[in-house]
């Protein structure tokens, strides 16, 4: 099986990908909330999460581990509107850097982004640890390829 990584082009495809996402979001007057100012890592963050959960390298957990998402999202109090906005813009995204438009990989991929999604918007909510979501690593996302 040919992993999400691999057909969606790898490492620069993916960078390309959450470059176009990450001017969306801060031009955004529903999620430019949550993203208050342009930080010169966060697209590579962004990359190298979505690369280890397409099944690439693992350089997410490595370099920074699953305590830093967690963190970064903690106190947000992510609405339901801003998630399903986060989910549309995101797959605008994905059409405007020609990630391949095959429905397995579409469909694998927007899974993705709401199961994602729904964790994140847990997490942000969490006044204590007990109410994060048990989810403590990235997770390795898997699809059946054509």
């Amino acid at each position: 099986m040919t992993s999400l990584y691999s057909h969606a082009g790898g490492h620069e495809a993916l960078h390309r990908l959450e470059e176009i996402f990450y001017e969306k979001v801060l031009a955004d007057p529903l999620l430019k909330t949550l993203f208050p100012e342009r930080r010169a890592t966060h697209v590579d963050h962004l990359t190298w999460f979505t690369a280890e959960s397409f099944g690439g390298p693992d350089r997410f957990t490595r370099e920074l581990g699953f305590r830093h998402l967690i963190g970064v999202h903690r106190h947000l109090d992510i609405t339901e509107e801003q998630r399903q906005r986060f989910v549309e813009l995101y797959m605008d995204s994905f059409d405007e850097a020609g990630m391949p438009g095959d429905e397995p990989f579409r469909e694998a991929v927007r899974e993705h982004l709401e199961f994602g999604s729904r964790v994140a918007q847990q997490n942000s909510r969490a006044a204590t640890d007990d109410e994060l979501h048990p989810l403590r690593e990235v997770p390795l996302w898997t699809w059946q390829d054509s």
